[in-house]
């Protein structure tokens, strides 16, 4: 007897909340829809369903994101990169305490114990009405800086083959929530004919009806809640027929009066609890600048020295969004000067290193001015200028000086710098030559905040008296 299946599902939602009064009307209607005509319906998430660079979520530590994925109904969820890397190991481990729907995840677990995390499981079974056995499983990004926040993970494949092995005989049919991107998830098409479906992510890609690779077909749904993807099969035993895949684009689904409201009050809620956080009383405006030294990148690499102990630092004009005004200021405005989700790092290198180094800083500055944040995570608009403190360039006797002295070439020196710089490939020698040490236990906006509230403290009464 076959059995008609349906998975409705979304993907790197991003804390883009402006779209879920839609989606969660389309999860419901068509649900009932879907259920009238004989199917089993199933709704899930691939990951990366939260993003700090929103004030509720950064507030609320991604606790606001899993209330309202819980309206949304899914029966099985994953973790992206954002889960993990974003969030503290002791956020992450109560991220999903109030959640209703179940979290899976192969790839992960504890760097301390090598047990299992105890937000997750392995996978989600589900018998259908004709007792054919629906077994979700999950992977996520294999980031080699998970370990730093206290996680291991595993290569894509090598976990794979271990629980094909292990699982052998306990279901019918495999599907697999990958936020791993559209490569990976074709090698895994073309190696693993066990699977019949993967849901992915990551990339941000879209697979509008979707994409068969071999015996496997592929489906995703882009990004920020900008479509919901639909895949209907039927299943008989273990055999899987009659697969489609169609998404729907979000924006040309209709809206009701109430969805701005909505919106809005929603929007508003991150920022009045994030301007409850009084931060530093500032005697003058920071300002920033695209293309020039500016008070408010002095302030940063000052704080970026504070915190990464060290006696000089490199941030990059475009991390600055606005202006912090004189007088009173909170986490609110602090948090729209820097929404990203960067970490500080300190480097450690030989001098000759850092002279390398930084002639690669002066070669590509004037190209990355105005270079475009894409594809890297949100880290502001454009790149704009590199700026040092503590390191100097002699661009007429082309020479590198550290406080204003020659560089020991078989010297060490430590610089503060932000993970970005580890990640894109403009600087090499952070990652191939420095010993590297990122600090997850605090984003650049916080470290930023830390080191306004001790060199602007706000003097109440008693403190004036």
């Amino acid at each position: 007897m076959k059995n008609k299946v349906a998975i409705l599902h979304t993907n790197d939602l991003h804390s883009h909340f402006e779209n879920f009064p839609k989606i969660k009307r389309f999860m419901q209607s068509k649900t009932k829809e879907l259920e009238f005509q004989g199917y089993s319906v199933f709704r899930v998430d691939d990951g990366d369903a939260m993003d700090r660079s929103n004030p509720l979520t950064d507030v609320t530590n991604g606790q606001a994101n899993v209330e309202l994925l819980n309206q949304l109904n899914y029966d099985v969820a994953t973790v992206g990169n954002n889960e993990v890397l974003t969030n503290s190991h002791d956020d992450l481990e109560h991220l999903y305490d109030k959640a209703n729907f179940k979290v899976i995840l192969d790839n992960v677990d504890e760097k301390e114990t090598g047990k299992k995390p105890q937000w997750s499981d392995s996978y989600a079974d589900y018998v259908l009405p004709n007792g054919s056995k629906l077994r979700f499983m999950a992977l996520t990004f294999p980031y080699p800086t998970f370990k730093m926040l206290g996680w291991n993970v595993y290569p894509v494949y090598e976990t794979i083959n271990k629980q094909l092995k292990k699982w052998s005989g306990d279901y019918d049919v495999l599907i697999l929530l990958s936020h791993l991107g559209i490569n990976y998830d074709g090698e895994i098409a073309k190696r693993f004919p066990e699977i019949s479906i993967i849901i992915g992510g990551h990339t941000h890609h879209l697979l509008k009806t979707g994409k068969l690779v071999n015996q496997t077909l592929l489906t995703a749904a882009e990004k920020w809640g900008h479509y919901v993807g639909v895949i209907t099969f039927d299943v008989d035993g273990k055999h899987v027929s009659n697969r489609q895949a169609e998404v729907v684009k979000v924006s040309e689904l209709a809206s009701q009066p109430e969805d701005k409201d909505w919106i809005k009050e929603i929007d508003q809620q991150g920022h009045t609890m994030l301007a409850d956080q009084k931060i530093a009383d500032l005697p003058k405006t920071l300002t920033t600048s695209l293309e020039s030294d500016n008070s408010m990148i002095e302030v940063g690499l000052k704080a970026l020295e504070s915190y990464t102990k060290t006696e000089a630092a490199i941030l990059n004009t475009g991390l600055f969004l606005k202006d912090l005004p004189k007088g009173i200021v909170d986490m609110n405005q602090i948090q729209q000067v820097l929404p990203h989700n960067i970490h500080a790092m300190k480097t450690t290198l030989w001098g000759f290193d850092l002279v390398r180094l930084i002639k690669e800083m002066e070669k590509n500055k004037k190209f990355l001015i105005h270079f475009e944040q894409k594809g890297m995570g949100f880290r502001g608009k454009y790149f704009g200028l590199l700026e040092y403190d503590g390191v100097e360039y002699d661009d007429k006797r082309n020479r590198v000086l550290w406080h204003g002295k020659q560089i020991i070439l078989f010297k060490k020196y430590e610089v503060g710098l932000i993970d970005h710089y580890d990640f894109i490939p403009f600087f090499p020698t952070v990652d191939i030559a420095g010993k590297n040490k990122i600090y997850f236990d605090g984003t650049l906006k916080q470290i930023f905040a830390e080191y306004l509230a001790k060199k602007y403290p706000i003097r109440n009464e008693k403190n004036e008296a």
